[in-house]
């Protein structure tokens, strides 16, 4: 289909890493039809751009710079939203490498992603439900202490960019923030009515 036959205000960046599918039923829900598109001017000239990803940050990377799309998502001025590990690529790098030093991200939001750590009695990765504490920025409007689905073993945290913190044994990011950028480290595509409102307000959020 052509983009010319779909609304463009939102595209959803096809990372080659990621579930578009559930990603863009979520937002058929909420009445808007995504496009999927790897190509820069598309991305450029949407009115709001979700990065979504899943697997490893080392592999993540290395697909965005195959289709050169790293210099287009680093110099976008409109909303964009990163999902898990499009969250953990808006950061300035990640630990999730075989590599001896960690993997370079986008860099667009002032912080990192380590190894979560082991502990007695919570596996990793941390997959589930958990409670979250979230701030007063516009993403979380209407929510106060919502349940969010994390699958994850990374995570940025808790720092200056944070403006949502959960608890696996450790505090970590739930979501982090720079200007236009926003990350949630969960899934609000698979996280009910919560999930849902999340992704409300970011089609809601202006910068």
């Amino acid at each position: 289909m052509s983009t010319s036959a779909v609304n463009n205000n939102l595209v959803i960046v096809n990372t080659r890493v990621a579930n578009l599918a559930s990603v863009a039923f979520a937002f058929r829900r909420l009445g808007v039809e995504p496009v999927i598109s790897a190509d820069p001017e598309v991305i450029r000239n949407a009115e709001r751009v979700v990065l979504p990803g899943v697997g490893t940050a080392e592999a993540a990377m290395r697909a965005l710079h195959e289709i050169d799309l790293v210099s287009t998502l680093q110099n976008l001025t409109q909303p964009v939203l990163g999902i898990c590990l499009g969250m953990q690529m808006l950061t300035r790098y990640s630990t999730e490498t075989r590599a001896a030093e960690p993997v370079p991200a986008l860099g667009v939001i002032p912080t990192h992603i380590e190894r979560l750590r082991s502990q007695a009695g919570l596996p990793l990765p941390h997959m589930g439900w958990n409670r979250t504490e979230v701030s007063d920025h516009p993403l979380f409007q209407g929510l106060e202490q919502p349940w969010f689905y994390f699958v994850h073993s990374f995570a940025a945290p808790v720092d200056g960019a944070t403006i949502a913190s959960c608890d696996y044994g450790q505090p970590f990011a739930a979501a982090i923030a720079n200007g236009n950028f926003l990350g949630v480290q969960f899934h609000p595509e698979r996280s009910g009515a919560d999930g849902a409102r999340v992704l409300q307000n970011f089609l809601e959020f202006t910068c």
